[in-house]
């Protein structure tokens, strides 16, 4: 049995890494609310960029589907694969579930005979690729707590001249989608190219979702486009790529807080839930010392008589 200075220095050890968790939720805690807040700001604009995208593909017609961003290549051989990870551990699977879906998909591409070219944003995923030996075409790190458009800007500008010089046959991204604090879902999306039915059809789900009825009550205001919509829809999808990215990037730093905290509170309880064990094994140590001396002095006392 340990004695009471070692469980008391364990119960001091375990108290100390118990404030350092309980320090790190409070600011895990406070990032995701701002976090979230970025969030909130970003959906209007994501929104109504999403429809006047969709309103000037409808406007063009066949046409739409000659740019380059729109138009399938004739084949398929190399597939980006965008990995978004965070910089940081400590925030349970967050990162390693991102990786394990990598892996996957580029398992189903081998599988097919395609060519994966990786891209990670984090240092986690960027780290995790190197480790197990694949070659990143694109590594982007040191914003994942607080991405800015700017960087979103960098990894579509990469992305679309990957697709349009024909290096990149199509781009896919996955990432954790927020949900909650407690939730966060491994979303794998088709960048490139977009699909018609991502931004050339109707939607009544979707107009409902982004403040709309869902329900044409009465005629559509015409609009007079200027330049015509193909020039207008050659400059609108490249922004849709980058605040397709760009959202990405927000919803997994608001999902890394979310799992750092929950990672943290967890880990706090299980230091709490130790220290309880520690000490009650203390107050057995004690009890037993005691319970040796008084046999010790009985023992004595006999000896005496």
């Amino acid at each position: 049995m340990a004695s009471q200075r070692d469980v008391k220095d364990r119960i001091s050890s375990v108290k100390n890494i118990q404030k350092i968790t309980r320090a790190m939720e409070m600011v895990a805690g406070a990032r995701l609310r701002r976090a979230e807040q970025r969030i909130a700001s970003l959906r209007p604009y994501a929104d109504a960029l999403r429809r006047m995208t969709r309103q000037a593909a409808q406007a063009a017609g066949a046409e739409a589907m000659r740019l380059p961003l729109l138009s399938e290549h004739e084949s398929t051989e190399n597939v980006g694969v965008l990995l978004v990870t965070g910089d940081r551990g400590l925030a349970g699977g967050f990162n390693s579930q991102i990786i394990r879906a990598g892996v996957r998909i580029s398992a189903e591409y081998a599988e097919e005979s395609l060519r994966t070219a990786w891209y990670a944003t984090g240092r986690r995923g960027v780290s995790s690729l190197n480790f197990r030996g694949h070659e990143l075409s694109g590594s982007y790190t040191g914003f994942a707590d607080k991405p800015a458009y700017a960087d979103a800007r960098s990894i579509a500008d990469d992305l679309i001249t990957g697709y349009v010089d024909g290096k990149l046959d199509r781009v896919e991204i996955v990432y954790n989608a927020y949900i909650s604090p407690l939730s966060q879902h491994v979303t794998r999306e088709t960048l490139l190219p977009l699909s018609r039915a991502t931004i050339a059809t109707e939607d009544p789900e979707q107009d409902e979702a982004e403040g709309g009825s869902g329900e044409q009550s009465g005629p559509r205001a015409l609009v007079d486009y200027e330049p015509g919509p193909e020039e207008i829809l050659k400059r609108l999808v490249p922004d849709y790529v980058e605040i397709s990215i760009y959202r990405a990037l927000v919803e997994s730093a608001a999902g890394f807080f979310g799992a750092q905290m929950t990672a943290m509170r967890s880990a706090s309880d299980n230091a709490g839930e130790i220290i309880t064990d520690l000490t009650l094994q203390m107050n057995r140590a004690r009890q037993a010392e005691i319970t040796q001396e008084i046999m010790e002095v009985v023992a004595g006392a006999e000896g005496l008589t």
